[in-house]
């Protein structure tokens, strides 16, 4: 997985958790209170919207970006509507990943340079 390996390769950032659903994420997000998230919008049971939803509930200090290959201004909307800080096109990751996991850190929202069209709310 390249996320991984790129989030694996920076000194500053530690994975504490994976989950395979939308619902595991969530409880693991319960649990572990993370700095951030990364959360895709195409998970089984609940997707990455109705999950980052969920995770504002319960654990309000994360933060949350959005990894998808979905480049629709809706689901972007969706996404940042629904609790979400940032949102990184997964074709972009390779230039915009580490740049946005930092922004959305510092309380700054992102957006993929390849939806530039779309407001960040």
């Amino acid at each position: 997985m390249y996320v991984r390996s790129v989030v694996d390769d920076h000194p500053r950032f530690e994975v504490v958790a994976e989950a395979s659903d939308g619902r595991e994420a969530v409880q693991r997000v319960e649990e572990l209170q993370p700095d951030l998230v990364l959360l895709d919008i195409g998970l089984p049971s609940i997707d990455g919207i109705g999950a980052a939803r969920l995770m504002r509930r319960v654990a309000p200090d994360s933060k949350i970006l959005f990894l998808s290959a979905n480049r629709h201004s809706d689901i972007v909307e969706a996404a940042l509507n629904a609790g979400g800080h940032g949102y990184v096109v997964k074709s972009d990751c390779a230039h915009d990943l580490l740049i946005a996991m930092w922004a959305v850190l510092k309380e700054e929202k992102f957006v993929s340079r390849a939806l530039a069209e779309v407001p960040i709310l």
